[in-house]
């Protein structure tokens, strides 16, 4: 079977503070270290009262630190948010603390509103446009020290010196990062789980237009997609209303906490609520752990994926990391020695 990995927002949970978000992160990722996921990548977003992390490269450190086998990675950096040379800073740093288990995603969004970019990055002058692809290479011209001749910043020593940067993956929504991922030879990561294109459409063609560079010498597709695990439908069913309802809202601009199960259940949901939930179905796969089993796989074989990442928002912690065990014990995943025992 293919590796399953994990998306994590550090989502805050109504009735929770921030604060229990990022603790709860750490749980999980120790949790799922053990039950024989590859990935763990962590996001970045500002000034949303759902997501509690603004800073991935501090939580890839803290989890890195916390397990023992999970490559851990940004899922992503907000790229246009950042001076390159800081991001090459911060991530060979990361990599040189934790080699071999680090990894650079990057995302062309702000992960915010358009006010709190602007404060981000500090423009005085909305016009500047999008530079995005002036700093991916600026960004790997610090991670291969290929600056030409007589360049300004060819003097300049990225520290730790003789670590590499980790290895890039670009993220995306639409076919703009696939193509470019495959053009610079990194790999790519999906998300299906709010993308309005066809992952595997988008997939397939950046794994046909791939060309090996330095960054990697064959494409590697990341599907990554929101799910929700019980031991039955009805339960599995039951336990997405929360994720449903946080959609229903985040549609229509209100970023709040993930809503308890009861508050779910007693929304006063209009016929127009439910027809826009309907319709959000194929963005959130529900189940029990056989027929999670059946929709990824078929899912990740039409879009040729080599790997599928899993994002999920459900309210109740316990609940949320049952749901991963059971889609571990379903895709066959080996459960691994305990992270806390250093002594294999």
């Amino acid at each position: 079977m293919l590796p399953l990995s994990v998306l994590d927002l550090s989502f805050v949970n109504a009735g929770a503070t921030p604060a229990d978000a990022l603790q709860d992160s750490l749980a999980l990722a120790r949790h799922v270290d053990g039950l024989g996921y590859h990935r763990y990548w962590l996001a970045e977003h500002h000034a949303l009262a759902s997501v509690a992390s603004p800073a991935p490269e501090i939580m890839i450190g803290q989890i890195a630190a916390a397990t023992r086998y999970l490559r851990v990675g940004s899922g992503g950096i907000m790229l246009p948010n950042h001076a390159p040379l800081m991001v090459a800073e911060r991530f060979k740093l990361l990599e040189a603390l934790f080699p071999g288990r680090i990894d650079l995603g990057l995302g062309r969004a702000p992960g915010t509103d358009g006010i709190t970019a602007r404060a981000l990055r500090r423009r005085e002058v909305p016009s500047e446009g999008d530079d995005f692809l002036d700093r991916l290479q600026e960004l790997l011209l610090w991670g291969g020290g290929g600056f030409p001749p007589g360049h300004p910043f060819g003097t300049i020593t990225v520290m730790p010196a003789g670590v590499p940067l980790p290895p890039v993956f670009l993220l995306g929504s639409s076919d703009y990062s696939g193509a470019l991922s495959a053009r610079i030879g990194c790999g790519f990561a999906f998300a299906q789980h709010f993308g309005s294109s066809d992952a595997a459409e988008v997939l397939r063609a950046y794994r046909r237009q791939f060309q090996p560079s330095r960054l990697g010498e064959r494409p590697h597709a990341i599907l990554a997609l929101a799910a929700v695990c019980a031991e039955t439908d009805a339960e599995a069913e039951r336990l997405a209303m929360s994720a449903r309802l946080a959609t229903l809202r985040r549609e229509r601009g209100a970023y709040g906490p993930i809503p308890s199960l009861a508050e779910a259940e007693n929304h006063p949901y209009t016929e127009s609520d439910r027809l826009r939930m309907e319709r959000g179905r194929a963005r959130l796969h529900v189940g029990s752990p056989e027929t999670l089993r059946a929709k990824l796989t078929a899912l990740a074989a039409e879009a040729e994926a080599d790997e599928i990442m899993i994002v999920s928002s459900i309210h109740d912690q316990a609940a949320r990391r049952r749901s991963y065990m059971l889609i571990a014990e379903a895709w066959g995943l080996s459960v691994r020695p305990d992270p806390g025992d250093r002594s294999g």
